[in-house]
C-alpha cells in the first residue's frame, strides 16, 4: 500500500481545488483586480461614448442653425429699415432673393457683375456708380446684423492683397480681422498666396485661436 503524501503548505491567499479530472490547481488571487480592470475599461468606454453623443448633438444644434436661417424667405423682413438706403445721392432699395426666383435677365446681370468685380473685389458686389457712397459699409452691416439674428459665429470675406484700398476698409473701417483660415495664418502658403480670408466674430463667435502651423486644410484651393 502506498503511503500518501503530505500536502504541501499553501501561500496565503491561496487555496487548492480538487477538479473533476483530479487533478490539483492553485489558483491565484486576480479575480479582484481583473474586476477592477474590466471596470475601468467599461468606465472609459462609457466616456467615450458620452463625448462622442455631446459633439453629435453639438453638431446638430449647429446644424439646425444653419437650416433655420437657410429656410427664410426673406432675411430682411424682421429688418424693414434696412430695405432702403437713401444716403449720399444714392436712393437704393435693398432686396433678398433666391436665385430660383430671379428673372433670367436678373440672374445674367449678377454674373456680369460678380465677373466684373473679380478682377478688384470679391464676396460684396457694386457697379462702379455707386461706390465710395457708404453702401458697401451698410451691406455689410446688413450682413453682420442677419449673422447676429440667425446665431451665425462670423461674416468671412476674402480680399485680394493688391486692393489696398478694400483691405483698408475691411480691416480699419469694419475692424474685420485676419481669420484663422487664411493662408496667412494657417502657415499653408504664406505670403505666396495673392489673398487674405478676413473674418468679424458675433455675439456667438469664439475668440480667435493662434496658429503655429500645419496642413494646409484646403485654404489653397
Amino acid at each position: 500500500m502506498r503511503s500518501a503524501r503530505p500536502a504541501a503548505p499553501l501561500s496565503p491567499g491561496r487555496r487548492r481545488c480538487r477538479l473533476p479530472t483530479g487533478k490539483c490547481k492553485e489558483e491565484p488571487r486576480v479575480a479582484a483586480a481583473a474586476a477592477a480592470t474590466m471596470g475601468r475599461k467599461s468606465s472609459k468606454a462609457k466616456e467615450k461614448k458620452q463625448k462622442r453623443l455631446e459633439e453629435r448633438a453639438a453638431m446638430d444644434a449647429v446644424c439646425a442653425k444653419v437650416d433655420a436661417a437657410n429656410r427664410l424667405g426673406d432675411p430682411l423682413e424682421a429688418f424693414p429699415v434696412f430695405k432702403k438706403y437713401d444716403r449720399n445721392g444714392l436712393n437704393v432699395s435693398i432686396e433678398c432673393k433666391r436665385v430660383s426666383g430671379l428673372e433670367p435677365a436678373t440672374v445674367d446681370w449678377a454674373f456680369d457683375l460678380t465677373k466684373t468685380n473679380m478682377q478688384t473685389i470679391y464676396e460684396v458686389q457694386l457697379e462702379s456708380k455707386v461706390r465710395r457712397k457708404g453702401l458697401g459699409k451698410f451691406l455689410i452691416q446688413i450682413l453682420q446684423l442677419m449673422a447676429n439674428s440667425t446665431q451665425m459665429k462670423k461674416v468671412m470675406l476674402t480680399v485680394f492683397k493688391h486692393n489696398h484700398g478694400a483691405y483698408q476698409f475691411f480691416r480699419e473701417a469694419l475692424q474685420f480681422e485676419i481669420d484663422d483660415s487664411s493662408p496667412s495664418m494657417s502657415g499653408c502658403c504664406g505670403e505666396d498666396c495673392s489673398y487674405e480670408i478676413l473674418s468679424r466674430r458675433t455675439k456667438f463667435g469664439d475668440s480667435q485661436h493662434s496658429h503655429t502651423g500645419g496642413h494646409c486644410g484646403g485654404c489653397c484651393h
